[in-house]
């Protein structure tokens, strides 16, 4: 018996690409073979199980905080110096004696009181005393400390346009200015020096001021005692006619109140005479004559 034979189709011919090209009048058949049988791989495949992670995002840069207001810490400080203890004050003597109060924060600007504190302990009260002090001058002091700045009371020696008839306000602001001198606290010392150029006063109350100037400040502070003696030795006339009796009292109580003034009123004068000296040499001046020949 014959052995069957099966027939397996021929295979088939890769397909041609066809493009038609035109040149001039006469067309060109080109044909191109293309092998379908595999395929192309375009991308590469991720490996299993792995995962693709997004981008790392730049942490955002730190912001500095801003600085904290002045005005803010002001209040901050003054807050603590609200809460911080009692200082009681005895000022005065006798029937004068008072007693103030204050918040200790608001004291240790001065170096005189921040040492009474220091010396506190708690088994003695926290009280300073100040029998020879002024209790207005020293309550003037105390408001400073509070609020930078300070009033004192104005009574009926005051005339209506504002002069201070008997010196009272310059005495006050002078109390203040020593005041400020023994607790060490510049600011309030040229404060209230700065008042004191601003009252108006009377020829008396500026002697009853001169008075208290030379005899409770030190003989080196020419800061208020230069321009007592100026004011003085510009208005001699005054001293030597329509003062000359208080003038004469004060020139014993405080002899270095004369001085100063005499000192300054015969720098002018020699000042005067070596001005008139110089201008009478100039005037004579003349050219030198001509020698005839």
């Amino acid at each position: 018996m014959d052995t069957p034979q099966v027939r397996l189709p021929a295979p088939e011919k890769p397909a041609k690409a066809q493009s038609h090209e035109t040149n001039g009048n006469s067309t060109i058949n080109t044909s191109v073979e293309v092998d379908m049988g595999g395929t192309q791989e375009l991308t590469e495949a991720a490996p299993a199980g792995d995962s693709i992670l997004p981008d790392a995002q730049p942490e955002p840069e730190s912001v500095p905080e801003p600085p904290t207001p002045a005005k803010k810490i002001a209040a901050s400080t003054f807050f603590q110096s609200l809460i911080s203890p009692i200082v009681e004050f005895i000022v005065g003597d006798g029937e004068n004696e008072t007693l103030l109060k204050a918040h200790q924060n608001l004291l240790l600007e001065s170096p005189f009181l921040k040492q009474k504190i220091d010396e506190f302990d708690s088994s003695s009260p926290r009280r300073i005393e100040f029998p020879s002090e002024d209790v207005e001058a020293f309550s003037c002091f105390l408001e400073y400390q509070y609020t930078h700045n300070y009033s004192v009371q104005i009574e009926s020696n005051e005339s209506d346009d504002g002069t201070d008839e008997t010196g009272d306000i310059l005495l006050r602001h002078a109390r203040i200015y020593t005041l400020a001198e023994k607790l060490g606290l510049p600011k309030l010392k040229t404060l209230a020096h700065d008042k004191i150029h601003s009252v108006n006063s009377t020829p008396i109350g500026e002697l009853t001021y001169a008075r208290y100037v030379y005899t409770h400040t030190n003989a080196a502070d020419i800061n208020i005692r230069k321009p007592v003696a100026s004011y003085w030795a510009a208005r001699g006339h005054l001293l030597r006619h329509d003062l000359k009796d208080e003038f004469r009292l004060l020139c014993n109580e405080v002899p270095e109140f004369s001085y100063d003034v005499l000192s300054l009123m015969m720098d002018r004068k020699e000042k005067e005479k070596t001005s008139d000296l110089d201008t009478n040499v100039r005037s004579s001046a003349r050219k030198r004559p001509r020698q005839e020949k």
